[in-house]
């Protein structure tokens, strides 16, 4: 179980479950078709099929979901390093995450016409993969290989979040907080101060007046993320725990009751609707990481067993239609391990 999670949050991550996460990444991660490409497209020479621009982030349906696939098998491979699937996992680093194909990843981010390409959540993904190869000895050369793609992303954003006048307090991809989460555990890990100072910027200019939340709207027919949570979890990562509690009460004194129910999903074949199985399980992560510094006990419980319903709801669902299949067990792993 995540380090600091209430202790009557009853899942956890076993080795059973890490086996079943492992094996739904590795049936997906080098699958290339259906793809989803986002090309711009200056003369018909741009139009490429998916392996020929980005040749070790090529399946998965789109680029950002391949990457937080190899995150989950990274994670998992630290997490497990006597696992059964441990050496699948290095088997297929080894045979993908070579240094000419990182450097295609590299030089793909770096064109010109790329500069808003997966902006933010596929950059902040690709630095939480970065940040965990980092943390293993058996991640460390994949680290090192993916380095100069990590490089181009912080200076991208070191340019973009000063600039970002408005918060993106949006369910999908562009919601800034997210993105932000995942690049101040890159930004510590690498020693990355120049990447920290514009996050901490960036969050104090967007969040630290707000107050009395209501989560109006929450979710949306196709969220996968909860914009109030989700700013709530990056001020957890970057407050002091004192500060965080004041600042907390302030923003939700209470829980809203829209974000004590799961959402329901209706059609998980819809690759829109499944989102919200999606939503349920970052409502998840965000309520764990939340509910330990709130300062308040009863309101802790209150938080935690929210969090409880919404994995109840959604865990079961990671695999099942490839349109979830392709991208959940990743927000089920933040769910159940810390980051």
């Amino acid at each position: 179980m995540r380090e600091g999670a209430a202790d009557f949050v009853s899942a956890s991550l076993d080795e059973a479950t890490a086996a079943r996460f492992a094996g739904i990444a590795l049936g997906h991660v080098t699958k290339v078709y259906p793809n989803q490409v986002a090309l711009r497209l200056n003369s018909a020479a741009d139009l490429v099929a998916p392996e020929f621009a980005t040749p070790i982030f090529r399946g998965s349906y789109d680029w950002h979901s391949c990457v937080h696939g190899y995150w989950t098998l990274a994670r998992l491979r630290r997490l497990f390093p006597e696992a059964e699937f441990a050496a699948r996992i290095d088997a297929l680093f080894a045979c993908e995450i070579t240094e000419s194909a990182a450097l295609g990843e590299r030089d793909w981010l770096a064109r010109k016409d790329n500069a808003g390409w997966e902006r933010p959540y596929g950059w902040a993904w690709a630095l939480m993969l970065v940040s965990e190869l980092r943390l293993s000895e058996a991640g460390a050369l994949y680290a090192e290989r993916l380095q100069p793609m990590a490089d181009v992303i912080v200076r991208r954003f070191e340019n973009y979040l000063p600039k970002l006048t408005y918060a993106v307090r949006s369910g999908v991809h562009s919601n800034s907080a997210f993105a932000l989460i995942l690049a101040i555990r890159y930004a510590r890990i690498a020693g990355a101060a120049g990447l920290a100072g514009a996050i901490v910027d960036a969050a104090r200019r967007w969040f630290a007046e707000d107050a009395g939340c209501r989560a109006w709207g929450e979710p949306s027919g196709e969220d996968f993320l909860s914009p109030s949570l989700m700013e709530a979890a990056l001020m957890a990562r970057l407050l002091d725990a004192r500060s965080f509690a004041a600042w907390f009460h302030r923003f939700m004194p209470s829980l809203p009751a829209v974000l004590r129910r799961p959402a329901t999903v209706s059609d998980r074949s819809d690759g829109r609707i499944a989102h919200l199985d999606g939503v349920n399980l970052s409502r998840a992560w965000a309520l764990r990481v939340i509910g330990p510094r709130v300062g308040d006990p009863r309101y802790a419980v209150r938080l935690c067993r929210a969090a409880q319903a919404h994995l109840d709801a959604s865990l079961p669902h990671v695999a099942g239609d490839y349109m979830g299949e392709h991208w959940l067990a990743s927000f089920a792993l933040l769910a159940l391990s810390e980051i």
